[in-house]
C-alpha cells in the first residue's frame, strides 16, 4: 500500500446518443477526442479473470462491511474483470455481489465463450498468456503490440462460426445487476481490434451497457459492436489503466494480477509507472494487491470457477483489515 496525488486530466471518451441501441445500430466509437475530467476521488478495478473479478467484489465488500463505500467513487475505471465488477457495484450492493459469489454451486474452469463445435477452441489460460508473451517479443512498442493482438484476435475469429458472440454477450449480460450505464462516471477500456487504438466507453459513448463490458473482457476473440472488432482494454495499458484517472486527488487502485506486466518496463504500460506518474502530477494514490497466501489464485488460475468463492473470501478478509488505514485516503 502506498499513498500521495494528479492535475488536471484528460480521459478518452466517446460520444453519442444514450438511448438503447441494436447490435447493428452501434456508432462507430470516436476515440480523437479527449474530454478533461477532473475529480476527488477516482477507483480503478483492473483485469484479472474470473477470480480477479471475485477477489475485487470480496475487497470493495470488505471495506464496506467495515464501514468504508468505495463505490461512491467520483470515477469507476473498469478493465476487463475489472469492467464487470464496475458494473455490478453500479448495479447492487458490495455485500449482495459478495453472497452471490459465495452461494453459487462450485463449477471447473472456463473461458470466454467459443464455438461448441470446435472450430474456436477455448483456449487455456496458459496457452493464451504464452501467445501474448510472443507477440509482446515481436513487438516494437506498445502500439505495435496492440496492433498485433489484434490482428490475431481476428485471425482466430476467422476461423469461428460467430456463433460465440451472442453466447457471450448472453452471458456477460447475466452477470450484471443493472443492464443499465449509471449516472456517476464509469469508465470501460477496450481496445479496436483493427487499428490497435486504445477506447474508452462510457455512458455517453451510445454503447449499451454490456457489449462494452463484453468488449473490455474479450481477451481471446474480438467482440463485435456495430461495424467495429474490440478486444480486451487489458490491452490498453496494462490491465489496470490508472492513468485514465490523471486529474482526481485521491485513486485507489484494486489490482488482481498485482500490478504485473508482460510488456517491457521501458514502455511505460506498468501500474507502478501510472502510478509514479499520478503521484508526480499531485495525486494521492493507494493500491492493493492480493496477498501471498491467494497469489496461486490468479495468473494461470484466472479462468477457475472453482477458485471464485475463495479469492472473494481472501479479499473480503483484506478489504476489512485496510479498512481503518483507507479511511483517512476517501473520507
Amino acid at each position: 500500500m502506498n499513498t500521495t496525488p494528479i492535475s488536471t486530466p484528460h480521459v478518452t471518451s466517446t460520444t453519442a446518443s444514450e438511448r438503447p441501441r441494436s447490435d447493428q445500430d452501434q456508432p462507430q466509437v470516436d476515440v480523437t477526442k479527449r474530454v478533461p475530467a477532473a475529480g476527488e476521488r477516482a477507483l480503478v478495478l483492473g483485469g484479472g479473470g474470473s477470480t480477479g473479478n471475485a477477489w475485487l467484489i470480496g475487497v470493495i465488500a470488505g471495506l464496506f462491511d467495515a464501514g468504508l463505500d468505495v463505490t461512491t467513487a467520483d470515477m469507476t475505471i473498469g478493465t476487463s474483470a475489472g469492467s464487470t465488477a464496475a458494473a455490478q457495484i453500479a448495479g447492487a450492493t458490495p455485500t449482495e455481489l459478495l453472497a452471490a459469489i459465495l452461494a453459487a454451486a462450485p463449477q471447473q474452469r472456463t473461458g470466454p465463450v467459443g464455438s461448441d463445435r470446435g472450430r474456436v477452441p477455448i483456449m487455456p489460460v496458459a496457452d493464451h498468456m504464452e501467445r501474448m508473451s510472443k507477440i509482446i517479443a515481436s513487438a516494437e512498442d506498445a502500439a505495435d503490440m496492440r496492433r498485433r493482438m489484434g490482428a490475431a484476435a481476428l485471425d482466430m475469429d476467422a476461423a469461428s462460426d460467430g456463433s460465440w458472440q451472442a453466447q457471450w454477450r448472453a452471458t456477460v449480460a447475466s452477470r450484471l445487476p443493472s443492464q443499465r450505464w449509471p449516472q456517476r462516471t464509469v469508465l470501460i477500456t477496450a481496445v479496436d481490434a483493427h487499428t490497435g487504438e486504445p477506447v474508452v466507453f462510457d455512458r455517453h459513448s451510445g454503447v449499451d451497457l454490456a457489449d462494452a463490458v463484453a468488449a473490455s473482457c474479450a481477451s481471446g476473440l474480438p467482440y463485435r459492436i456495430g461495424d467495429n472488432r474490440y478486444i480486451d482494454g487489458g490491452y490498453r495499458s496494462n490491465a489496470e489503466n490508472a492513468d485514465l484517472a490523471a486529474g482526481y486527488g485521491r485513486v485507489l487502485v484494486l489490482s488482481p494480477f498485482g500490478g504485473r506486466t508482460l510488456a517491457p518496463l521501458d514502455w511505460g504500460m506498468h501500474l507502478a509507472a501510472q502510478v509514479d506518474e499520478l503521484r508526480a502530477r499531485g495525486s494521492r494514490v493507494e493500491t492493493i494487491f492480493p496477498d501471498s497466501s491467494s497469489e496461486h489464485m490468479f495468473g494461470a488460475n484466472a479462468m477457475d470457477l472453482s477458485l471464485r468463492p475463495p479469492a472473494a473470501r481472501a479479499g473480503y478478509e483484506q478489504g476489512r483489515a485496510l479498512a481503518e488505514q483507507l479511511t483517512e485516503l476517501w473520507r
